[in-house]
């Protein structure tokens, strides 16, 4: 049985200015649900980070995606062949309750075909102390293949039928046969622009 039919909830949400603010209110699994729930295998859920989860872009670099003025949801600061580079990053909304919620379910895993000193603060972002996303692979576990790179889930897990992909770019995972695939974040309009 899909354990996303098995959580039943409410969801009430109210607009305030340009952002939307979401408040959650949860109604509780039935005993049975639950149960089921406890004895299904869990699955791996393989999260992409660009355009899936989030949108960035660097100093200097305003894509026309993101409205200008529009603020980051965080700055990050690293150091790319011994240059300080700032990445502006917006997340796509509710990425937070999509984590918790699904991280219940699944075991999460990062898989980005960035380079690992930026993705793996993206994720330590978006994780913010909670530990549900503490496997991470990034572009040196990546094959490239028709000038692209490809996601060798392989490395992930050796059993590929207990993976699931959910990514926006189709040559990600060219090879493999159990993928979502996601509308590019930001959609080619305005962030939170209206």
């Amino acid at each position: 049985m899909n354990a996303f039919k098995l959580r039943s909830e409410i969801i009430v949400s109210f607009q305030i200015r340009k952002r939307q603010v979401i408040r959650y209110e949860y109604v509780p699994l039935s005993p049975l649900s639950a149960h089921r729930l406890s004895v299904v295998k869990r699955k791996i859920l393989v999260l992409d980070l660009d355009e899936t989860l989030i949108h960035s872009h660097h100093d200097g670099i305003i894509r026309p995606m993101v409205k200008p003025g529009t603020p980051p949801d965080f700055v990050l600061r690293v150091n790319i062949d011994r240059h300080p580079v700032r990445f502006f990053v917006h997340c796509r909304p509710h990425v937070d309750y999509f984590l918790s919620m699904v991280s219940q379910w699944f075991d999460l895993v990062i898989f980005t075909a960035s380079m690992e000193i930026y993705g793996s603060s993206v994720a330590d972002k978006l994780d913010n102390g909670k530990g549900i996303l503490q496997r991470r692979y990034f572009r040196q576990h990546c094959t490239m293949d028709y000038g692209g790179y490809t996601k060798d889930l392989s490395a992930v897990h050796a059993d590929l039928s207990s993976i699931f992909i959910l990514d926006n770019s189709p040559s990600a995972y060219r090879k493999f046969p159990r993928k979502f695939q996601i509308s590019i974040f930001p959609n080619n309009v305005y962030l939170y622009g209206q």
